[in-house]
């Protein structure tokens, strides 16, 4: 891990070790997990006990490149929760667990949530 000066980045890191000890995701309900940049969104679904990602996108793959571009960061984010949730679904994944990753659950992190959601994912 590096080292990070920033408050807000080390407040973020404790915040996501004191959650990822008790969010586990299993085959049966692998883990949804979030990452944030400046310009970009990440989402993965992740099966912790294989130590496999089955599933990612962000706003940097094919699929979403291929789509028309929405407005905004928070646009941008709820197309992410839509295609994570239209691959999983192919996959035959239905549940998962939400890892936000010590995000705030606000803007971009619950707009991806929220498209999950409504793409059929259930967490």
């Amino acid at each position: 891990m590096a080292i990070h000066t920033n408050p807000r980045e080390v407040a973020r890191f404790r915040r996501k070790k004191r959650i990822r000890k008790k969010l586990r995701g299993t085959e049966d309900r692998p883990r949804l997990t979030v990452f944030r940049s400046d310009k970009h969104i990440y989402a993965q679904i992740v099966d912790d006990v294989k130590g496999v990602t089955l599933v990612s996108t962000s706003t940097l793959s094919k699929e979403y490149k291929n789509q028309a571009r929405p407005e905004g960061k928070v646009g941008s984010a709820k197309l992410v929760g839509e295609l994570i949730a239209g691959k999983a679904k192919e996959l035959g994944i239905s549940r998962v667990v939400f890892d936000r990753n010590g995000y705030i659950y606000h803007g971009r992190v619950r707009a991806l949530a929220d498209a999950a959601r409504e793409a059929g994912l259930e967490f």
